[in-house]
């Protein structure tokens, strides 16, 4: 079962933070997990964005694994409010755009 967690910030955004099976782009699953971060506007809303880019299956189910602070800081700066790197952490991987998994 995907680990997964949330926090809400002050100005009432979320940020959803998920550990994933790595997605293929035959369907077939991939190697390993990934850590998915998502910023909008509630949790509906940021699960409603993966299941959009073709990730279906995707739930939360509980706050055992929220968002560290800077996992909170990387997905405000970014553009699209969606990234991702392998799970567990490697503090030397950068994090990437959600289109460098699914592409």
């Amino acid at each position: 079962m995907p680990g997964g967690g949330f926090i809400k910030l002050p100005n009432g955004t979320v940020v959803v933070a998920l550990t994933l099976p790595r997605p293929c782009p035959d369907g077939t699953g991939g190697n390993g997990k990934v850590r998915v971060l998502v910023h909008a506007v509630n949790r509906a809303r940021a699960l409603t964005r993966l299941r959009n880019l073709g990730m279906r299956a995707v739930y939360l189910r509980g706050n055992a694994e929220p968002p560290t602070p800077d996992e909170i800081t990387a997905v405000l700066h970014h553009p699209d409010g969606l990234l991702w790197r392998t799970a567990p952490d490697r503090t030397a991987e950068l994090w990437h755009p959600i289109r460098a998994l699914l592409g």
